[in-house]
């Protein structure tokens, strides 16, 4: 279990449509703004939250993205798989492919941490992301950057 540049990014902005539920949609724009990612790459990881029913767009002035449930509904596995393209069927075979005993050990390790991991993911949801990030969100807007748990003292 790999977490990518893109999961990275798109759970910063789903974090970031989180933190702002309740105004309103927003717009790529805005976050890719805040957060200081590129529109165009914002555009594709939002085409792909769009099609796994993560986002919902609001067309027209005033429009924009918002979370397409709550933010309790959606988990941290739901956003990655989505922008990394996983479906369960991959997934699965993905875990499939590490045989324990097949290749000793050290392997056999890495698969059971892989599959604890995603599992924790799995568990974790938006909101408990969210509320865990609450100092960094709550900074002001010229300064605020969602940075993801355990990368604050990298990013500061």
């Amino acid at each position: 279990m790999r977490v990518s540049t893109k999961s990275r990014h798109a759970i910063t902005a789903m974090m970031h449509l989180a933190a702002h539920s309740g105004r309103g949609p927003m717009t790529l724009s805005d976050i890719a703004q805040v957060q200081g990612m590129s529109l165009s790459y914002l555009e594709q990881l939002f085409s792909r939250l769009r099609k796994h029913g993560l986002v919902s767009g609001v067309r027209g002035p005033g429009g924009g993205y918002c979370l397409a449930t709550h933010p309790s509904e959606i988990n941290m596995a739901q956003i990655m798989d989505a922008v990394d393209d996983r479906s369960p069927a991959e997934r699965e075979r993905f875990f499939a492919s590490y045989r324990r005993g097949a290749r000793g050990e050290a392997h056999d390790m890495w698969h059971d941490f892989s599959q604890k991991l995603y599992g924790f993911l799995a568990d974790m949801s938006l909101e408990d992301f969210v509320r865990a990030q609450a100092p960094t969100l709550s900074a002001p807007a010229s300064v605020r950057r969602v940075v993801p748990m355990g990368m604050a003292s990298q990013a500061a």
